[in-house]
């Protein structure tokens, strides 16, 4: 995780730099550039920091250690579940929600329920017993 949270820490203090730099260049202001620039700078040191937090947690992963050999990371690499019909009711909701912002803010309502319904269906698919459906 060293390298991945360095990709993140590292534009993330450049940013938080140039936030400074443009915000003494414009006086402080300019309302827009300033924040926007300090909000990236905030992104990008939250991700790396996570990914620090990780890294100390979890210790060295086999693709960190030059002499790691391809075999340490054979295995399940998690659980997906199969022929599952949620994310199309997920995917129907972002959809109705995109269409809301051409059609009208009252589509929303409706896009919200249905994208809700498909997230809990999704994440709940199997908590009723083993390959239950």
């Amino acid at each position: 995780m060293k390298i991945e949270s360095n990709i993140f820490l590292l534009p993330g203090a450049f940013f938080l730099l140039v936030a400074f730099i443009y915000g003494w260049l414009t006086d402080f202001s300019e309302m827009v550039g300033f924040p926007a620039i300090l909000l990236t700078a905030g992104l990008a040191l939250m991700v790396g920091i996570y990914f620090k937090m990780l890294e100390r947690r979890h210790g060295a992963r086999p693709e960190d250690r030059h002499d790691a050999e391809i075999e340490e990371l054979s295995g399940d690499q998690g659980f997906y579940a199969p022929w599952s019909w949620w994310p199309l009711v997920l995917a129907a909701g972002a959809a109705l929600s995109f269409v809301s912002l051409a059609v009208g803010w009252w589509l929303m309502v409706p896009a919200a329920i249905v994208g809700l319904v498909g997230l809990v269906g999704w994440v709940m698919e199997f908590s009723t017993g083993r390959f239950a459906h």
